[in-house]
């Protein structure tokens, strides 16, 4: 290890010394615990166990999801199979049907569900999802056209049943979303008799409780460790060392890219939270200023001597790059970049900058001069504990490919050019 990496390496101690016994909520501010360093420790430990217990169900269920099984979830309103819309199988559809106490309904986001319906959704934008009766014999081709609105449309819309229960339907959303597929869910209510463990270990299914999804993204946030870091001369910045942090499940690992020696500077240093994109940061798109930003951050770096990049696994502001593409295809065909996203039933920014926090805090820094046009992004950071000292500009000249797509930065998400 470095002498920097070794300096910063022992901030992160200190800091996690002092701070061990801070809790993260789901709404993502931080509050102190008042227990004594005894109790507080044990505490900590043993709510850490449950945490990491928590992670690896969820991420489980998500990867149901994504083989096209069903998983249960546990909520208030009771439990409810699960399945994505867009890969539910015939045979996850025969299995909701026969363990199902009432027939499968599909749920979509409210402005899928909008589109659907062509017309507005019941409850608006303020219910988690809306609920739709599926015909008798529906095939996963019919379901795929209903929560993909890239794909050829149905002729025939399914029956509306109305807003669905508010916690079932926002975490068995929040699986699919997770999951990085389209957030429309096959979901079918079933009795467990009292007895939800038993349930599930004889029909041979995993499942979650609802709370625990929808906690999921602090909870990644809160357990993230460093597992390998080296150092790695890049084209824009020779004195880099890369550190990778991965959350407690074994999820997606999240990278922090340092320039030069930020702890020795005297001012809070230099940040850019740079969320990956695999069509403009490594192809080279046109379609949008991210390669450019991403080189522009390091060598605007390299020339001050200090920074830190933190280069987040969340492509598409957060929706994958399966989905990104998606939102292209939508914009090829007249909406812009917020519509597109949401049209897909996803949130216009579904990003979780807690991770960055988190990855800030571990090397030591509580405080930065963000390098963003983004005002959210320093919002979010100060509203995660992290201090920012000033906002530091980070524009680049529009191209006839990407010049929409800045207006649309500004007009709709507010960035500051």
């Amino acid at each position: 290890m470095s002498p920097t990496a070794t300096r910063g390496a022992e901030v992160s101690a200190e800091r996690r010394s002092s701070t061990m016994n801070t809790t993260v909520t789901v709404s993502g501010t931080v509050s102190g615990s008042a227990s004594g360093p005894a109790s507080g420790q044990a505490t900590e430990a043993d709510g850490q166990a449950e945490g990491e217990r928590a992670l690896r169900h969820v991420h489980r269920c998500v990867a149901e999801l994504r083989r096209g099984a069903a998983a249960l979830l546990l909520a208030e309103d009771g439990a409810w199979l699960v399945a994505a819309a867009e890969l539910a199988s015939p045979a996850t559809l025969a299995r909701l049907d026969a363990l199902g106490a009432q027939a499968p309904l599909l749920l979509l986001a409210p402005a899928r569900a909008a589109a659907v319906l062509q017309g507005p959704a019941p409850g608006g934008a303020d219910v988690a999802a809306v609920a739709f009766r599926l015909p008798a014999g529906v095939t996963p081709s019919q379901l795929r056209a209903l929560a993909d609105p890239t794909a050829e449309q149905p002729t025939q819309r399914p029956d509306l049943a109305g807003p669905a229960p508010a916690q079932g339907a926002a975490a068995a959303i929040q699986l699919a979303k997770l999951a990085r597929l389209l957030p429309a869910v096959v979901v079918a209510p079933v009795d467990t008799a009292g007895d939800a463990a038993g349930f599930a270990r004889r029909q041979d299914l995993l499942s979650v409780p609802a709370a625990k999804v929808l906690g999921y993204p602090d909870m990644v946030a809160a357990t993230l460790t460093r597992v390998a870091e080296a150092s790695v001369p890049l084209e824009d910045s020779a004195a880099t060392r890369i550190i990778a942090f991965r959350p407690a499940d074994g999820g997606t690992e999240h990278l922090a890219i340092v320039v030069g020696d930020p702890w020795k500077a005297g001012e809070p240093p230099l940040v850019r939270l740079h969320s990956e994109c695999f069509t403009g940061d490594l192809l080279g798109s046109l379609r949008c200023d991210c390669g450019p930003q991403l080189r522009g951050a390091l060598k605007l770096m390299a020339d001050e001597g200090a920074g830190v990049l933190l280069y987040l696994s969340q492509e598409g502001r957060g929706i994958g790059l399966v989905n990104k593409l998606r939102a292209y295809e939508l914009q090829d065909g007249g909406a812009d970049t917020h519509d597109a996203n949401t049209r897909l039933g996803y949130g216009a920014d579904e990003r979780n900058f807690m991770i960055a926090a988190s990855m800030l805090r571990d090397l030591g820094f509580d405080a930065a001069r963000v390098l963003t046009n983004n005002p959210d992004k320093v919002a979010a950071l100060e509203a995660c504990g992290i201090a920012v000292a000033n906002r530091v500009a980070h524009a680049f000249p529009p191209t006839q490919h990407n010049a929409r797509y800045l207006q649309t930065k500004a007009e709709r998400f507010g960035h500051l050019f």
